[in-house]
């Protein structure tokens, strides 16, 4: 059986919102915000943009920079 790969394109725009939204609001910019995930600019940009479906350890780094619980991420 051939292993399929599901993306739910509302997930990743809502994530994309809500990291922009708690990155905005702890007024750092997304190289501030790459710098304390450990991730280059162009990730969190990408993510921002809901260009890539990212990993759920992502979200946590992300949401731990951003001092947030990673459920905010996907509410």
């Amino acid at each position: 059986m051939a292993k399929t790969h599901i993306v739910e394109i509302k997930a990743i725009e809502l994530l994309a919102d809500n990291v922009r939204k708690y990155r905005i609001k702890a007024n750092i910019s997304q190289t501030v915000l790459a710098d304390l995930v450990g991730v280059t600019y162009s990730q969190i940009a990408r993510i921002e943009l809901a260009e890539i479906n990212t990993s759920v350890s992502m979200i946590y780094l992300i949401a731990k920079a951003l001092e947030i619980e990673p459920s905010k991420l996907l509410e």
